[in-house]
């Protein structure tokens, strides 16, 4: 080969080496931009919430015990991913995950509340108002169209909530059990604080509502079994087998929970989002028995069985909590699985009628009260599946 020929390959060979690597430097180039912006889009919507400093995991570090390297953790082995069965399979249904006609509500009624007397208004998913002893409290509220940091992409509710919150009563305590946004909503937050006296909330949660503004003199945060008097309420921080995060890069950085409500007369207990597990027992042991308990029993799936409940189980967790009665929570607004939207509270009630555990199943926004819990067990979901 002539000299000008060995010139020539060798200029082919660079150039062509030069075309991959223009390609390379442009890919990584368009990848660096996405991951900006992606961060750039976390970091700016305020929706995403907030994310705790050196102090907060200094101070999460000393009262958590399930806190380490930066995270929360579950007790004992967990994975969020599984390959579980479903004993009661056989139960399942294969008709629709949501709703092929509008779903019955009322208007809730605030004002019969009875000020010795615990009373509860369901708007469905886990936002549930509860009137005991005189206080009002709100779990988990979410009274927007859809669960998610956008409008533009997530679940969509079935229907419209039975309430606004411009409706809701003035509110005492919220308590937050996670924030997941199906628990945690940015716009129903910014509605309802003007008439919230104070939040409970799980460690790290915090962060998200003082980026939306909520006084932080109003937020008490817990770990895990602590306890505190608020809105002259008394209320405990509880376990449950879940996990949090709200962006790209912030899972379990806020702690979830379980609350128990411990009154002069009444004992209730919120469930949160769970899995089934031994904590169950450990708090029946500590607070004894409960005269209510609002339980997740939906949005389960075999594939992440251990942060999801099937309702059998979630009949069983209320057993062992000697719950006089149990209500079943996390269905009626969105879908986030993949069972028939009215599975939940069907296999809930079948199971809790074959073990004679009482329970309430109160329409959408239909405000019940514990002394007429045997006027409200209508199976009211057949007439929609």
């Amino acid at each position: 080969m002539s000299g000008k020929a060995r010139i020539a390959g060798s200029f082919r060979v660079r150039r062509g080496g030069g075309i991959v690597l223009r390609i390379f430097v442009c890919l990584l180039a368009a990848v660096t931009l996405v991951v900006v912006a992606g961060a750039l889009f976390v970091n700016l919507l305020p929706s995403f919430g907030g994310r705790a400093d050196a102090a907060d995991r200094e101070e999460y570090a000393r009262r958590a015990e399930n806190y380490s390297d930066g995270q929360f953790h579950n007790t004992g082995t967990f994975s969020l991913f599984t390959d579980a069965t479903d004993p009661y399979a056989d139960r399942a249904s294969a008709g629709s995950e949501t709703p092929l006609k509008e779903l019955p509500s009322k208007k809730p009624d605030f004002s019969d509340a009875d000020p010795d007397g615990l009373s509860l208004t369901w708007f469905g998913h886990s936002t549930v108002l509860l009137q005991m002893e005189g206080k009002t409290l709100l779990f988990d509220p979410v009274l927007s169209e859809i669960a998610s940091p956008v409008s533009f992409v997530g679940s969509r509710r079935f229907g419209k909530p039975a309430a606004t919150a411009e409706e809701l009563p003035a509110i005492d305590l919220v308590v937050l059990s996670h924030d997941h946004y199906d628990h945690l909503d940015y716009g129903t937050i910014l509605a309802v604080d003007p008439k919230v006296k104070a939040y409970a909330v799980p460690l790290g949660v915090e962060n998200h509502l003082e980026r939306w503004g909520v006084d932080p003199n109003k937020i008490h945060t817990f770990a895990w079994w602590e306890e505190a008097e608020i809105e002259g309420i008394r209320i405990a921080c509880l376990p449950s087998r879940h996990y949090s995060g709200r962006g790209l890069s912030d899972r379990n950085r806020t702690l979830w929970a379980s609350w128990a409500l411990l009154g002069g007369r009444f004992k209730v207990f919120e469930s949160g989002d769970s899995g089934y597990g031994e904590h169950f027992h450990d708090i029946a042991e500590k607070y004894g028995a409960f005269d209510l308990a609002l339980m997740d029993c939906a949005q389960y799936s075999t594939r992440w069985h251990e942060v999801h409940m099937f309702p059998e189980e979630a009949v069983q967790a209320a057993a062992e909590l000697c719950a006089g009665c149990a209500v079943p929570i996390h269905f009626g607004a969105f879908s986030l699985s993949d069972h028939a939207w009215y599975d939940p509270p069907e296999r809930f009630t079948r199971r809790a009628e074959e073990i004679g555990l009482a329970f309430m199943t109160p329409l959408l926004g239909e405000t019940v009260s514990l002394a007429d819990s045997f006027e409200h067990q209508t199976k009211w979901w057949r007439e929609y599946a």
